[in-house]
């Protein structure tokens, strides 16, 4: 589904409550924590689910605004008045142009990330439920998040332990950056996850590059071959689920690490396939 397919008319004005940096200062990876209160009680959303932020233009293309997804990283509150709040993690992002070598800012991340407490902004949605909790207590969850990737975790893990309760499945989440620096929600600075470290079915595992001044890729080898025979175990498990989130070029770093992992490409594509049918293979990817 292109951008351009979700409905954008309906329009809700949001009031910055809080920006916090959640990467260290001396990291060049700048991801920040938001915290915007929707003016109107009519908003409603859940955990899994995505909005999309408005920013006005016009911009270099002509467009009159510019509109991008974002995922929801916290469990829905309201304030005393009943206004939903909602929680949302921002990497400001540059790239350079492969034709002319210019840098260009992000035009969303870097409007989120310069929004100061009491600015406004205008957000959509919510949008689709990418992450379901299964019926069963006992289902086993495998969560992979790079970058970014990881807010939708944060909530879901949240609601598991605090909402459902009782959950007797395991929960492993394997969390890829290239430098613990780019870790948010588990670095030394915020570690949402440490509240659930004492739960017997819970284990936090980060991948990071070995190299990350060579820009090599997020070690998804070492940190899931590792644990090649219980995740294997794991997949073989009808109650097994397991959720994707980050950026697209993640699935065919997995493809690659999970094809030597089964034994063949082909192998490993039938078997995703099968957990695909089966409802229990999620993508939030973009």
């Amino acid at each position: 589904m292109k951008l351009d397919d979700y409905n954008q008319e309906q329009r809700y004005d949001a009031t910055v409550l809080s920006s916090e940096r959640m990467t260290a200062e001396g990291s060049d990876a700048e991801v920040r924590e938001l915290v915007l209160e929707v003016d109107g009680t009519t908003f409603d959303y859940a955990v899994g689910q995505s909005i999309g932020v408005i920013t006005p233009g016009p911009h270099a293309l002509g467009h009159d605004y510019h509109f991008r997804l974002y995922s929801v990283a916290d469990t829905p509150s309201v304030s005393a008045d009943g206004k939903p709040r909602i929680t949302i993690a921002v990497r400001r992002v540059s790239y350079i142009d492969e034709y002319s070598g210019e840098r260009y800012n992000g035009i969303s991340s870097n409007y989120l990330c310069d929004r100061s407490v009491g600015d406004t902004l205008q957000i959509t949605g919510p949008y689709g439920y990418a992450f379901e909790v299964p019926e069963d207590k006992d289902a086993n969850l495998v969560l992979i998040g790079a970058g970014t990737g990881i807010a939708p975790f944060r909530a879901f893990v949240k609601h598991i332990y605090q909402d459902v309760g009782d959950w007797s499945g395991k929960v492993r989440l394997f969390y890829g950056a290239h430098t613990g620096l780019e870790l948010a929600y588990m670095n030394e600075q915020r570690d949402d996850f440490a509240l659930y470290y004492d739960e017997d079915t819970f284990e936090a595992f980060s991948a990071l590059s070995p190299r990350p001044n060579w820009a090599d890729p997020i070690a998804w080898d070492y940190c899931l071959e590792e644990r090649s025979e219980e995740i294997l175990e794991m997949l073989d498990n009808p109650k097994t689920y397991v959720y994707v989130a980050g950026k697209e070029e993640v699935r065919d770093e997995l493809d690659t690490v999970f094809a030597r992992m089964t034994g063949s490409d082909e192998r490993w594509q039938r078997r995703r396939a099968e957990m695909v049918a089966g409802g229990r293979w999620t993508e939030l990817l973009y």
